[in-house]
């Protein structure tokens, strides 16, 4: 049999080319497609890094309109919401970009099943404290739509964010993004080993997802002007502290496109 017909008999085993196996009538092929580092060079905190891009998702929490929009859940709570919407611009300055190098954007969002079946207790006392007023799943009064449910304007992505077919949407039913979700099957199969994150809350679904990502051992970078919290500045202050110390790395959107520009830049030189 000639090289061609053998080449013609064998077939991707796997969505993502990355991490895929190459399978014929004969044989199994599991080794991993060689692939050539796309570096970028990012300022980041404590240190310096280098970051393959081909081996790098941006993972963007909970930018849903039951934390940053009028009338959602924390505006109906009488939270800043405002405060919240303001990692969108830099979102927008770095989001094409970042399609540009094929960076996976990761929506990671909360959004419960109807039924809140696999919703204890505990869960519910974070969204109604005192047993009163309005929690997951129940209808908000000046729009109707169900606290964080699946598919509902109030679980919705902000409108000044744009999702693109390409990228990947995630839902969430804990503070950290990775308990019961398939969000670490999903990485892994991307081959990701980097990862940028953005959202909100910084010191609550940001942080713990975060932290759970550098468990697993991820690197995880924190954009830090693309993540907000409606907590007191001291607990903004705290997470980026411990994400430096403990956790990963701080960077902003100003430093990742002066990375992207010169990835840009070496590339139109070849």
């Amino acid at each position: 049999m000639t090289d061609k017909a053998i080449q013609s008999e064998v077939g991707q085993l796997g969505r993502c080319t990355k991490t895929s196996w190459r399978a014929s009538a004969h044989s199994v092929d599991m080794v991993a497609p060689i692939h050539t580092p796309k570096v970028m060079q990012l300022h980041s905190a404590p240190q310096q890094l280098r970051i393959d891009l081909k081996q790098t998702a941006l993972i963007i929490v909970d930018m849903q309109n039951d934390f940053c929009s009028a009338d959602g859940w924390v505006d109906h709570i009488g939270g800043n919401y405002a405060i919240d919407r303001t990692p969108i611009a830099p979102l927008q300055s770095i989001l094409p970009e970042l399609r540009r190098q094929e960076v996976p954007i990761i929506w990671l969002n909360w959004g419960n099943r109807p039924d809140l079946a696999n919703m204890p207790a505990n869960q519910h006392h974070l969204y109604k404290p005192t047993g009163h007023g309005i929690g997951l799943g129940e209808a908000l009064p000046k729009h109707g739509a169900h606290v964080l449910e699946k598919d509902s304007w109030a679980a919705g992505i902000v409108d000044e964010l744009e999702v693109n077919p390409q990228d990947i949407l995630v839902d969430k039913y804990r503070i950290s993004g990775f308990w019961d979700t398939e969000l670490d099957s999903i990485l892994r199969n991307l081959a990701i080993r980097t990862i940028l994150f953005a959202g909100v809350n910084t010191d609550q679904c940001v942080l713990h997802t975060l932290s759970d990502a550098n468990f697993l051992g991820y690197g995880c970078v924190l954009l830090e002007d693309c993540c907000a919290t409606s907590s007191p500045d001291f607990c903004r202050d705290a997470a980026i502290w411990n994400v430096k110390k403990c956790f990963g790395f701080v960077s902003d959107s100003t430093h990742l496109l002066a990375g992207l520009a010169q990835v840009a830049s070496d590339e139109e030189a070849i």
